[in-house]
């Protein structure tokens, strides 16, 4: 297809609907996550207007042309944005983008003001957007299943504070050591994430209590 054909084709498309239960997940979230949310969701809708929403594992999902584009996430105390694909991972390596500590792409992200510029954001999502266009997918298998994210820490790689908090606390270093390596990441990237050392100190504290009555980060959601 040419790309007048496929400007036109494009053109031809009718602007995709909201979906009702993104309505509902976002009127549902924290006050603080609210804005955040609509923010981002406005720049999808505006970066490419044929995109369709969806709910996939309770969570807002972009798709465009059948394949997953973004997604984006609440939580109690951050937000999460996911750019999907090989292709635009690459972009947002290159550039340095990807951030650590978050469930997508983006990190943490707390207000409005942590994410990139409108300007690069909707740069971004037509980059995203073109190549789903132009089949530039190095596999559309690996592209639906796995969000762009910052590599995650090794389990050598444990903050020193909190090695230290292990090692006097029998019980609490008994039961680290029986976790699983996708629990005890849980543990060393959340305290990792923490940006000021007294968020540090008191996640180690909570950590240790935790760890010694055999909970993992997120036991209050599911089990290890």
């Amino acid at each position: 297809m040419s790309a007048t054909q496929n400007l036109a084709a494009t053109q031809a498309r009718p602007e995709a609907r909201p979906d009702a239960r993104i309505d509902l997940y976002i009127s549902k979230a924290k006050p603080f996550a609210q804005p955040i949310l609509i923010h981002l969701r406005e720049l999808v809708h505006k970066a490419c207007p044929t995109v369709e929403e969806t709910i996939k594992w309770s969570r807002p999902f972009f798709e465009y042309k059948g394949v997953i584009l973004a997604n984006m996430s609440a939580f109690n105390e951050h937000c999460s944005f996911g750019f999907w694909g090989e292709e635009i991972g690459a972009v947002l390596r290159e550039a340095n983008i990807i951030q650590d500590g978050g469930m997508g792409s983006l990190g943490r992200i707390t207000s409005v003001k942590d994410l990139p510029s409108n300007k690069q954001m909707l740069d971004l999502l037509r980059q995203a957007t073109a190549f789903i266009d132009n089949g530039q997918y190095t596999s559309p298998i690996a592209a639906r299943n796995k969000v762009v994210k910052a590599p995650k820490p090794s389990l050598d790689e444990v903050p020193p504070e909190f090695a230290r908090a292990l090692t006097a606390s029998k019980k609490a270093s008994t039961a680290f050591a029986a976790f699983s390596p996708s629990c005890k990441r849980e543990y060393i990237e959340w305290i990792a994430d923490a940006k000021r050392a007294e968020t540090r100190d008191k996640r180690i504290t909570q950590a240790i209590e935790w760890i010694a009555e055999g909970k993992q980060r997120n036991w209050k959601y599911q089990n290890c």
